[in-house]
């Protein structure tokens, strides 16, 4: 599978975020990953819906849109509406059932459906969902915060993932150019990544790096 690379804005400089969007877009990122935290279900609090909104009209990049808050299914259509292209829900905030629904609308939509777990969360809590989702991301840090340590634990638990699905398999957390190559070998093919891309002093080599990893 082709090995894509999404940056995410949480580490970029909101400041001149039009300007740092363009920066990955023409060193080559395949997409954009937007964490959106409630200050709930993670503890900080980042963007909404209007700032998707904003993004959506300077780049023409796909935008994964990571719903790190409780209560998912009552923000979908503000968030499609604001020019999402992924979705994606947390199996700790969603039951199966009500995810079932939501993919369903979500997919008439033209809108790729994802799930995501936490580190600790087994692989068996999302084994009812699978079939209905285009991809499933897989946390490699506690969700939260930029800047944090990639967890090791996590390799297993994507190998395990990538026998039994044969969609997109995401990571996110402490990705970086040391890690990269034991994620894409354990079966993943997207690598979202912050800091290590928008703290680079050559933005296209840093991706290069990511998506070329051995």
């Amino acid at each position: 599978m082709k090995i894509k690379v999404a940056p995410s804005i949480l580490s970029a400089d909101f400041s001149c975020l039009e300007r740092e969007i363009k920066k990955v877009e023409l060193a080559g990122a395949d997409m954009l990953h937007i964490d959106v935290m409630d200050g709930h279900f993670v503890p900080n609090i980042t963007i909404g819906p209007v700032v998707v909104k904003y993004i959506r009209r300077v780049t023409k990049l796909p935008l994964d849109v990571h719903l790190m808050i409780e209560n998912p299914q009552n923000f979908i259509d503000d968030f499609v509406g604001a020019g999402s292209d992924m979705l994606t829900m947390h199996i700790e905030t969603i039951s199966a059932s009500s995810f079932r629904l939501q993919a369903a609308r979500l997919k008439k939509r033209k809108i790729k459906v994802g799930i995501s777990l936490n580190p600790d969360t087994p692989l068996s809590k999302i084994k009812d969902v699978l079939k209905y989702v285009d991809f499933v991301l897989v946390m490699s840090v506690y969700p939260g915060f930029s800047g944090q340590g990639f967890i090791p634990a996590v390799l297993p638990k994507i190998k395990q993932l990538r026998s039994i699905f044969d969609g997109d398999i995401s990571v996110d957390g402490g990705v970086n150019d040391k890690v990269a190559g034991s994620i894409i070998k354990a079966g993943a093919n997207i690598l979202a990544a912050g800091s290590y891309i928008f703290g680079a002093k050559n933005t296209k080599l840093a991706i290069e790096r990511l998506r070329n990893a051995k």
